[in-house]
């Protein structure tokens, strides 16, 4: 769906569970953001779970920015590690290299 706010070479706090993708970085951690679709909170399967999202003002999920699949070893970022303006990214690409 569209994001309700096209983000292209911005960035944002992106929050997380800590999850082995995520594991040691900061929380939240900065992130760079290209995109103007995201996933519909409301349409993700049962088999995936979050594991990083943009706030709301109120402190509520804003936009799903990280997934995982339950039973497999798939992984998936809404933002983009590699980006220079991203902070931690390459302890985050290691995370998923190990």
């Amino acid at each position: 769906v569209h994001a309700s706010e096209i983000m292209h070479g911005k960035t944002s706090p992106v929050y997380h569970n800590d999850s082995s993708l995520f594991n040691g970085l900061p929380n939240p951690l900065q992130a760079t953001r290209y995109h103007s679709l995201v996933i519909n909170k409301n349409n993700l399967p049962d088999c995936f779970e979050v594991t990083a999202w943009t706030q709301t003002d109120d402190g509520s999920l804003d936009e799903i920015m990280g997934i995982s699949h339950k039973t497999l070893p798939i992984e998936g970022v809404q933002f983009h590690p590699e980006s220079i303006l991203t902070e931690q990214g390459h302890a985050l690409l290691k995370n998923f290299l190990d």
